[in-house]
């Protein structure tokens, strides 16, 4: 080999190490997470406009970042921490109380609890954040997704340690995971041990936690094989348990936002456990089987309208409705291109919230606590699905206390909480 052939290929062999040198990281950087209802490609493009300096995303990412920063120094939260086990006497099974329901008497020594329990529908009864683990479960899910997101969007391996500390707690480790089961919540003092309503303790906002683990799974510090395969079997689990349990069966035949909450856990499970068949027969069913009954010709909720909280449980159906919308993109189905026979559609129902929802006019309908931002992600999410309507009124939405994360986490949340 001549001189000047050694040269070129000196040159050429410096130069590719000092390529790869930058592009490794990046692609290491830019895994494309299998989320359930997140478009995981999606997220991996927002990540490479985040590198490449995009100031809005960037601005997001400082919100991000500030909640995920609050969590580094809470929790990890358990089951077994409540001060009395559920009814059945394992503390390893989840606890929560119905939040409507109030003591018609007062407690003596005698009738400890003030039975019998009467429903104020809307009005939350403050004992069911003491003694249960209804707030915990919230505090695991919220810190594990926002410390995932944050971890995936900067690479700080705080954030993923953090998150995979919080969830190996509830979840995995012997001494502190949750039974997978749903056997007790939302119980009833001196009425009943647990009830299928109470599913929605985990339908509305688990499957949030399922896209945190597939963010993990894209190479997390911190998150093992072992951990990933716990969870999966976790998982798989708990899937059964609300397939086949009574209580499972009772919440999937609600015919309000608790059956359209069950219908995305289901098959946001699915999808996550590699059952696709059931993940696209779910999100088909739920067509005709929730919107067309659920949903008005004019995009109204009539379930929804009769509560004292109609605009809160307006939004609320709308996030699962949105979501399972998400997974059906995973498994092959659209739909927000659904009709029903008389015109019933996703889209028009988010449209019936613009007035509100903009600011332009009231909401007409009870509701105890109006908070205009509820509707936001739910709005969003037609407006990225194709809404003209909706994508017109989003400069007029109310941002969320805390900022818009819409652009980082692309999927509805409930905004406006009552959980506690």
């Amino acid at each position: 080999m001549s001189a000047r052939s050694r040269l070129c290929v000196a040159l050429l062999t410096a130069l590719a190490a000092f390529t790869t040198g930058f592009a490794a990281p990046v692609a290491a950087r830019t895994t494309v997470p299998h989320t359930a209802v997140l478009d995981g490609p999606r997220l991996q493009q927002t990540k490479v406009r985040l590198d490449r300096g995009d100031p809005q995303l960037r601005r997001a990412v400082r919100v991000l970042t500030a909640r995920a920063d609050k969590w580094l120094d809470q929790g990890p939260w358990t089951v077994v921490d409540k001060p009395r086990p559920a009814p059945g006497g394992d503390v390893h099974d989840y606890l929560s109380q119905a939040p409507y329901w109030w003591p018609s008497r007062t407690p003596t020594a005698d009738n400890p609890w003030g039975c019998p329990y009467v429903q104020r529908d809307g009005e939350r009864n403050p004992e069911v954040d003491s003694g249960t683990d209804r707030q915990d479960v919230e505090k695991t899910f919220d810190s594990a997704y926002d410390l995932s997101l944050a971890w995936y969007y900067t690479g700080d391996d705080r954030y993923a340690r953090k998150a995979g500390q919080v969830l190996r707690t509830w979840f995995l480790d012997p001494a502190t995971r949750m039974n997978p089961n749903l056997d007790h919540a939302q119980f009833i003092p001196c009425k009943y041990d647990g009830r299928a309503i109470g599913i929605i303790d985990f339908s509305q906002s688990y499957t949030s936690v399922v896209d945190a683990l597939a963010l993990l799974d894209t190479g997390a510090p911190g998150w093992s094989g072992k951990d990933r395969t716990g969870m999966a079997r976790w998982n798989a689990d708990f899937l059964g348990w609300l397939k086949d349990s009574d209580f499972g069966r009772q919440e999937g035949a609600a015919a309000n936002n608790h059956g359209t909450f069950y219908d995305l856990l289901l098959a946001g499970l699915a999808y996550a456990t590699g059952d696709r068949a059931l993940a696209r027969r779910t999100v088909l069913d739920a067509r005709s089987k929730r919107i067309a009954p659920q949903i008005a010709a004019d995009g109204s909720q009539p379930q929804e309208l009769t509560r004292t909280r109609s605009w809160h449980y307006s939004t609320f159906d709308l996030v699962a409705y949105t979501r399972l919308a998400a997974i059906g993109r995973h498994v092959g189905i659209d739909l927000w291109a659904y009709r029903g026979p008389d015109g019933q559609s996703l889209f028009r129902a988010v449209d019936y919230l613009l007035p509100a929802a903009t600011g332009a006019a009231a909401w007409p309908h009870p509701e105890l606590e109006f908070l205009r931002y509820a509707a936001t992600d739910v709005v969003h999410a037609a407006a990225d699905a194709g809404d003209a309507r909706a994508r017109r009124a989003v400069p007029a939405l109310e941002a969320p206390p805390g900022g818009d994360l819409w652009a980082l986490r692309p999927a509805a949340e409930q905004l406006d909480s009552i959980a506690g």
